[in-house]
């Protein structure tokens, strides 16, 4: 199965703020330049990258002599505008010694959430790649708050794939992949070296949260895995710390923790709703509704036992069987009231 991580023409790539920064004390331009070089080895086989980096805020926040990072969503905002031109400019430095052309895109959940503007970044981000260029892309951390309080770019990584139909998402981290349990917590814990991504058991396995710098624990990678599967995309969780990880990655070599993608991937359509657009309410259906989701058919208001949030009609909801599981999510035809 890992040649198929080798066959892979399009990738996005994501690497956190662990591996782009001297434990948050400003960048790390000697690791920037190791990805740089890396991706344009890749870049010579003919192969595809959008890079999904994080850093910003802690770029600013030593730019800004800060030492720990702060609390107050309006002084991370400040960090990510400060940090933000640092490491830009530090991967258009690192990717031009390559001869490479870098392009800065920043996006919101507002950006992919409506129809119009997810088909135009879709358009621009093919178009870059089709160019040779390498997408360097970034959560749009000084207008938006939700990413910063909660977000990831695990998840930005994961709906970067799905809007290009990447091949592959790689998410590089401080640790060496997904294992069975906190390896600083069990000595008996094991790598996962391969699964299926929708795989249940993942989640429970992936406790445990991160550090003060990057954001992000094993629980969104193993949630992005998930979300990148839905249109056909295979996730390798690394260790960015290990040497030429990228290339030995796309070599075929055993590295990290491959989650495999379903044979069927979600139409365009399915997945722009399912992973783009926020949930706004939940329905409470009871079984017969259940039974008739899971046959394709639509949900009628006789089925639907309780409503949970204020909605309006034509936003997304999620649809809960009586046991509280996910079954499906759809535009809704009625308001919650």
């Amino acid at each position: 199965m890992r040649a198929r991580i080798g066959n892979a023409r399009c990738l996005v790539v994501k690497v956190g703020s662990a591996l782009v920064t001297n434990n948050g004390a400003g960048l790390d331009r000697e690791a920037l330049q190791n990805w740089a070089r890396q991706i344009a080895a890749l870049r010579a086989d003919g192969r595809k990258v959008a890079l999904v980096s994080s850093g910003a805020i802690a770029a600013g926040m030593q730019r800004l002599g800060w030492k720990s990072r702060p609390h107050e969503v309006h002084q991370l905002q400040a960090a990510a505008a400060v940090g933000q031109m640092g490491l830009v400019q530090a991967y258009e430095s690192a990717f031009s010694e390559h001869g490479l052309q870098t392009a800065q895109i920043l996006l919101t959940h507002d950006d992919l959430a409506d129809r119009e503007r997810y088909l135009n970044a879709r358009s621009t981000l093919t178009t870059l790649l089709e160019l040779g260029v390498v997408p360097i892309i970034n959560e749009n951390d000084t207008v938006i708050t939700d990413e910063i309080k909660f977000g990831d770019n695990d998840t930005l990584g994961a709906l970067i794939a799905n809007l290009i139909e990447a091949d592959t998402l790689v998410i590089l981290t401080d640790q060496s992949g997904l294992f069975t349990a906190d390896p600083r917590k069990d000595a008996n814990a094991r790598l996962v070296s391969e699964g299926q991504a929708e795989d249940p058991s993942f989640e429970g396995m992936a406790g445990g949260s991160a550090s003060q710098i990057s954001k992000g624990g094993m629980v969104t990678k193993v949630r992005a895995a998930r979300r990148a599967a839905r249109s056909g995309a295979h996730t390798v969780i690394a260790s960015g710390r290990e040497p030429d990880v990228l290339v030995r990655l796309l070599a075929g070599e055993p590295v990290g923790s491959l989650l495999h993608a379903a044979s069927t991937p979600l139409q365009a359509r399915k997945q722009w709703l399912a992973d783009h657009l926020q949930v706004a309410g939940s329905l409470i259906i009871d079984d017969g509704a259940c039974r008739a989701l899971a046959q394709g058919r639509s949900l009628l208001p006789v089925g639907v036992r309780s409503v949970i949030g204020d909605f309006a009609r034509g936003e997304v909801v999620s649809c809960l069987s009586l046991e509280g599981k996910e079954l499906a999510r759809g535009l809704v035809n009625y308001p919650a009231s």
